[in-house]
Formats: C-alpha cells, structure tokens, sequence
C-alpha cells in the first residue's frame, strides 16, 4: 500500500503543490515533551525549492513550538491528504530549520513565494525542510472534504502590525520565546526584516 519515493517530482509535487492544507509535526528529545502537530494552509505559503527542499512561511500565532523543536532537533514531517480526488497521504520526513528574517538567506527564500503578501500575516520564519524520507500511502480512511477558500482572518488580524507591534505581541504571550517545555521559540525582540 505504501511506497517510498526518492524524490519530490511529478504526481507526487503535483499532489502536494495542489493541497490547501498540510500538516506538521516535530516533538522535543525529552521523552515526556509536548509533540506538536500543526495545520498549515494559506495559498502560496508552500513552496517546493527542489526535489528534496520544501519550504513554507512561518506566520504570527500563539506559540512557536515548531520553531522551539526545529531549533532544538530539527525533526520534522510534514503530511498532505487528498480530501478530493483520488485518495492519497503524503509524508515528508526530514529535518527543518527556521531560517529568521535577519538571516542574509531570507531575503532570497522569500521571493520563492510570489504569490503570498507576507506582511499582511506577521511573518516570522521560513522554514526550510531537507527529505529524509518521502511516502505516499492509500489515505483510503481520508474523507471528502470540499474546499472553498482561504479564511481572511489571519490577514485582517495582522496586516495591522509593524515590527515593533508584532515584537509586543509575541512578548506577551507565554509560548513564543519559550516552548511548552521550556525549550528556546521565536528570537525576541523580533529582528528586523531584511527585505
């Protein structure tokens, strides 16, 4: 039922640049650590970089325990499903890293996504993710589910912040710099953008 590709090209790219969702998961190395699983969405926020580089914009939310576990292991998978069509799971297994906005490689990873006004979502990050391991299975369990749109929310909420703004709004709430488990999140104050 399953099969391991070793790379990211044709059906299996297709499949997972025509996904509005996906998922990520990564987990602390204390082995009584708070494993975080995390919907992802947003048109244009994905990218594939190459046949084993994946990407996606890091925006403002309520914690940063993707970034704290990155930063502290960098285990990462990332998973799609086909809610329409033909059913199919997708899991990238690898290892990620948060690359900041004061990174001299943001700039450049940033342009990747064209088709995405990051300022309007309080960007953080790009986080780059290398493949370790690529697997598609049956998602026969998967049910239909239709898309309709992007939700305006996250947008309207943030493209309202500047860099000093969005620094006070992450310093005030507990899991942004520090994990669940107290591991280092988000760099804070925020540094300043690069582009």
């Amino acid at each position: 039922m399953g099969k391991t590709h070793e790379r990211i090209d044709g059906r299996l790219r297709t499949f997972i640049e025509a996904q509005p969702v996906f998922f990520t998961a990564t987990a602390p190395l204390a082995a009584d650590g708070t494993v975080n699983l995390s919907p992802k969405g947003l048109t244009g926020s994905f990218m594939v970089l190459d046949e084993l580089t994946v990407a996606y914009l890091d925006f403002a939310g309520s914690n940063a325990e993707t970034i704290a576990h990155l930063r502290e292991n960098g285990r990462i998978t990332l998973m799609w499903c086909a809610f329409q069509g033909p059913p199919n799971i997708v899991r990238v297994h690898g290892r990620g890293e948060p690359v900041f906005r004061d990174d001299p490689r943001f700039p450049e990873l940033l342009a990747r996504f064209p088709d995405i006004d990051p300022t309007q979502h309080g960007l953080r990050a790009v986080i780059v993710v290398t493949a370790e391991l690529v697997r598609d299975t049956c998602g026969y369990g998967v049910p239909f589910m239709a898309y309709e749109e992007d939700r305006d929310l996250h947008g309207k909420r943030f493209a309202r912040e500047d860099d000093a703004s969005l620094s006070a709004y992450f310093t005030k709430k507990e899991h942004i710099a520090t994990s669940l488990d107290g591991l280092p999140g988000l760099p804070l104050p925020l540094p300043p953008s690069t582009v």
